[in-house]
């Protein structure tokens, strides 16, 4: 170990692909020496604890106590129009429930002292305890940068980057509106704060970037970037780690099979996508390929049935498969997309919401890829995978992000930035007044 062994606490919840790229940080903080522990959901104390990671549950704030679909917080599939989503994610999780997020991490704090704490992006009330109590911070965005920025087309409709005056008067108009859906959080997130005793903030994209440090967990090669981004924004790479819950995959093909590999993997989560497996499968089944499906946990083998060629399996670890995939189907996941095109493989990309039109419109951008909607009828998407496996410019595009990924362009490293914010929190206890009666204050703020 190259540094003081450091208290270092992560905080975050249950939302599919957000979690597997923050235990991969996590497991190599671990093995440098470090105490890791989580505040997150119930449901991840097993990915938790076999990362080599101890974990505190939420108690009052919003969790999952099931990873069945009748456990989720965010039901975002029964919204098509993706504003309506943003309006409705930000109002009911972040925004309503923004003093218990508070209050279960501030007791979080107070029983731990932890040197560092890093505070995924989606939960920007956690921040205020931290900032109260003045412990380094750093806010996690384990996907591309979410925020409205101007130079970047804004989350949502996964617009290509602007061309021209009416682009960005596209990008402009489309920021405000999201800006304006963000607003919803703005009102509980400001009372929360005076309720530590904490001046109000403009808003909760505010309130999102008042750590220390804010840590992309992408990469500028495939992001789309600008310089009106914060200061204090580091892209540190993809962090690539398979899930725990990923079981090792047999090949029901013989080893001299050489027909194409295609990977389909659309979400480890519920997206209301069995409709768009079963499409594919019939898409594939008439194709000379063969190919693996990862259902991710939340579907049923019944409910997506295979066929000859096609192999449905609950869940496979994708990156030993994407060593030998010819085109890898995915519903743009950063995670699932990173993995794929640090393999080097072209992609179609069917998004189905969330960040994922925004994570497809960077794949076609850079080239590496093609994009569908998840409702493409069967001769679609066979054309589409065809189009991604016979044009080479789509492999080329994806080796050379492969080659910047592997190479790190742009991109910091992670354990060294925490590390030395650990070791600033550290001095901070040091020279702290003995019996300094903040915490005790703080904690009535939070009751």
């Amino acid at each position: 170990m190259s540094a003081e062994r450091a208290r270092i606490l992560f905080i975050t919840w249950d939302g599919g692909g957000n979690t597997p790229p923050q235990l991969t940080i996590a497991r190599r903080l671990v093995a440098r020496g470090h105490n890791v522990r989580f505040l997150c959901d119930p449901t991840l104390e097993a990915d938790v604890r076999a990362a080599g990671c101890e974990m505190s549950p939420w108690t009052t704030a919003p969790h999952r106590t099931t990873r069945n679909r009748s456990g989720d917080l965010v039901r975002d599939y029964e919204w098509k129009n993706p504003l309506v989503m943003i309006r409705n994610y930000v109002g009911e999780f972040v925004g309503k429930p923004a003093p218990r997020w508070a209050a279960d991490t501030m007791a979080e704090l107070e029983a731990r002292r932890p040197d560092v704490v890093l505070v995924e992006l989606a939960l920007p009330a956690a921040l205020i305890p931290v900032e109260k109590l003045g412990i380094p911070s750093i806010a996690t965005c384990p996907n591309i940068w979410i925020l409205p920025t101007p130079g970047i087309p804004p989350l949502g409709p996964g617009f290509a980057p602007a061309r021209g005056p009416m682009g960005r008067l596209r990008d402009a108009i489309m920021r405000w509106v999201t800006t304006k859906a963000f607003a919803s959080a703005n009102a509980p997130i400001n009372a929360t704060r005076q309720a530590y005793g904490l001046p109000p903030v403009s808003g909760v994209h505010e309130q999102m970037s008042r750590a220390d440090e804010i840590h992309v967990m992408s990469s500028p090669a495939f992001d789309l970037t600008s310089p009106a981004m914060p200061s204090t924004l580091r892209y540190v790479g993809p962090q690539l780690g398979d899930p725990s819950w990923a079981e090792p995959f047999r090949s029901p093909w013989p080893a001299g099979d050489t027909r194409p590999l295609v990977l389909v993997g659309l979400s480890s989560t519920f997206q209301d996508q069995v409709a768009t497996l079963r499409r594919i499968v019939e898409a594939l089944s008439t194709l000379p390929v063969r190919a693996v499906l990862t259902l991710g946990g939340t579907i049923q083998p019944f409910e997506v049935p295979g066929s000859e060629n096609v192999h449905v399996v609950p869940t496979a670890p994708h990156g030993p498969l994407l060593r030998e995939s010819a085109v890898l189907v995915t519903h743009c996941g950063h995670g699932t997309t990173m993995k794929g095109l640090a393999a080097g493989v072209p992609l179609v990309c069917m998004p189905m919401g969330r960040d994922q039109n925004d994570t497809a419109a960077r794949v076609v951008h850079r080239g590496a890829g093609v994009r569908i909607k998840p409702d493409a009828p069967v001769a679609r998407i066979r054309a589409a995978i065809e189009e991604a496996m016979r044009n080479p410019s789509y492999r080329e595009a994806a080796q050379r992000l492969k080659r910047a990924l592997e190479a790190g362009e742009g991109c910091i490293d992670p354990i060294t930035a925490i590390e030395r914010l650990a070791e600033k929190g550290r001095l901070r206890e040091r020279v702290k007044p003995p019996g300094s009666p903040f915490l005790a204050e703080s904690a009535g703020a939070a009751r």
